[in-house]
């Protein structure tokens, strides 16, 4: 089996797992007890807390566990927009944000919000000039995605975040989903207030996560009825996960010191081999762009055939983002970046981790070429 399709979710690794295992059973009373037992758990919780924020350049305190992704973006989002509202209600975002965060503008916008969509060039980046425009007196959010999940694209943060300096009213957040141990995030550099993070992204457990909140930021809580997670995040701590999470992302960063190059010329040799096959149009940019993604199209075939027939050759990759892989039509995030509609339509993802070699992708690219060409000759 060669599983490309790690921006959906990766493989947990094994010591995660068992580390999940371990607290599961041994440490499973209530952090938030009083007993000798909640203690036991309750310090864990700290350490576990102690451990992402060290690997994050940030305080303990500044760490806020979620369920994942979309959770945290959808408490840093409407967080901020509703605890700030009286201060203005105009929000930043951008045109090719994941579902989580397009969506949930979209919902602001519902409710009297004011939302401005940012457009993007051919290489899915923004207009620094743009941003900088659409400011106003009432603008009291921007939120970027940092890593685009569907074409690798990279947005520069740290420029948009000196832009920004001169808006201290303005809360910045950006999704870091897709970009923890791939594509490096200095959050005090770049000016980050809210920043979101995924476990199973990085080879941890579905169900995990964490929002950096910067201290003094204030956000208006999603759920009430308890004291965790600094009065954010109401709701028992998940204890398990939470140490799991520390443990992948450990790992994770570990493993980009040694493997973060080769991880390159794997997603090199792919994009220079896809882009010279005849009929595929390779949509990710090539420079500016994270080394775990690639983005292409193969004009009058339908991506989902195309994915089954990799899949009987047990390879396995994925059409956009999982989020959105089974809606019909074409990719918004491709469309936005200038894509005609035919190949829009027609987009496959492939996405690596540490995990993956150069033989697998090798064995890829040639099972590529023959799909491509058995499914033009069947269709003429």
């Amino acid at each position: 089996m060669i599983y490309f399709d790690n921006s959906a979710t990766t493989r947990p690794y094994e010591e995660v797992v068992q580390t999940f295992a371990a607290v599961s059973k041994q440490y499973f009373a209530n952090p938030s007890s009083l007993h000798a037992k909640g203690g036991e758990a309750e310090r864990l919780l700290n350490k576990a807390r102690q451990n992402i924020a060290a690997y994050m350049d940030a305080e303990p305190s500044e760490i806020i566990f979620t369920s994942g992704g979309t959770e945290g973006n959808n408490i840093a989002i409407k967080g901020s927009a509703i605890e700030n509202k009286e201060r203005g209600m105009h929000l930043i975002t951008t045109m090719t944000e994941h579902a989580s965060v397009y969506e949930t503008f979209n919902y602001l916008e519902s409710i009297g919000f004011s939302v401005t969509y940012l457009n993007v060039n051919s290489n899915g980046q923004i207009s620094l000039e743009e941003l900088e425009n659409s400011i106003t007196d009432k603008t009291t959010l921007v939120s970027i995605l940092h890593v685009n999940n569907e074409t690798g694209a990279v947005q520069p943060v740290e420029e948009i975040g000196k832009i920004l300096a001169a808006h201290p009213k303005i809360i910045y957040h950006v999704d870091h989903v897709q970009g923890v141990g791939k594509v490096p995030l200095d959050l005090k550099r770049a000016g980050i207030d809210l920043c979101t993070i995924s476990g199973h992204k990085f080879h941890g457990l579905k169900g995990t996560g964490a929002l950096y909140v910067r201290s003094g930021i204030r956000l208006s809580p999603l759920f009430t009825g308890g004291e965790q997670e600094g009065r954010i995040r109401a709701g028992t701590e998940n204890v398990a996960g939470i140490v799991s999470l520390a443990k992948a992302m450990r790992m994770t960063l570990d493993e980009a010191k040694q493997k973060g190059s080769f991880l390159k010329e794997i997603h090199s040799y792919l994009y220079n081999s896809l882009s010279s096959v005849p009929g595929i149009a390779v949509n990710s940019p090539q420079t500016g762009a994270a080394p775990h993604i690639l983005n292409f199209s193969i004009d009058g075939i339908k991506p989902e055939v195309f994915i089954h027939t990799l899949e009987e050759q047990q390879i396995y990759v994925s059409t956009r983002s999982a989020c959105s892989s089974k809606k019909a039509g074409a990719s918004r995030i491709l469309l936005a970046m200038g894509i005609k509609d035919s190949l829009a339509s027609s987009a496959i993802r492939i996405s690596l981790s540490y995990e993956n070699t150069m033989h697998e992708a090798e064995i890829v690219v040639e099972t590529i070429k023959k799909a491509v060409k058995n499914l033009k000759e069947v269709m003429r």
